[in-house]
């Protein structure tokens, strides 16, 4: 699905910002904290990365610019343990409002109802039999698509031309992956685009590279 997430080079957002190099992992404890309750939040729903993922891009644009990096982290934390029915839909809103004091009633606790998932191995890469359909040098296009689901095929390369430079090893696609369909792995490329190919004439002049899945390149 197009989400708010997926801004990489939007018009009208503004120049990309770099932390510098000794910027630290955590600025405060209630960063740590928020960290620590999205990672147990993926642990206790029996999700993966990729729905972890799907959990951070589905959440309303306005949320997702308004609450900034963390608070992104802490929205995709409620999604999670809610898909799950850890919590109830509104039971994290009825606590903080009991909290603040006033008189709400919270929603009863439901029968969690985890995805029956259960990983192949441990993180992501697999081994595949089928040999690459690319190789170093071929020319490919990015698949013009706009799936309903997640996807980790940026917008901005949608029907665009790029150079295979290199076949990195099979992983499990997101795209199924995230919503506990199948792993489907597959062989992953980096595929270097021109940025004139991308954001037209004008545009300062590099090359970017970009990790694709199979099933999101066609030959060019």
């Amino acid at each position: 699905m197009d989400t708010i997430a997926d801004m990489g080079g939007m018009q009208g957002m503004g120049s990309v910002q770099y932390a510098p190099p000794d910027d630290p992992p955590f600025h405060n404890d209630t960063e740590r904290k928020i960290f620590a309750m999205a990672l147990l939040s993926m642990r206790t729903s029996g999700t993966n990365l990729d729905s972890f993922r799907h959990a951070i891009n589905r959440q309303h644009p306005l949320d997702y610019l308004a609450d900034g990096y963390w608070g992104r982290w802490l929205n995709c934390a409620e999604n999670l343990l809610t898909d799950s029915a850890i919590i109830a839909p509104g039971a994290v809103e009825a606590r903080a409002r009991k909290l603040r004091g006033e008189d709400v009633e919270e929603p009863p606790v439901p029968e969690p109802n985890k995805p029956d998932y259960k990983p192949t191995a441990g993180g992501s890469i697999r081994q595949v039999d089928d040999p690459p359909k690319f190789a170093v040098g071929d020319r490919v296009r990015a698949k013009d698509i706009h799936p309903l689901g997640h996807t980790r095929l940026a917008r901005y390369t949608r029907g665009r031309t790029g150079v295979v430079r290199m076949v990195l090893p099979a992983q499990v696609l997101p795209d199924t992956h995230a919503h506990f369909i199948a792993e489907n792995a597959q062989h992953v490329y980096n595929v270097a685009f021109d940025s004139h190919e991308l954001w037209g004439p004008e545009a300062e002049t590099f090359e970017l590279h970009i990790d694709l899945y199979e099933d999101y390149l066609e030959p060019a």
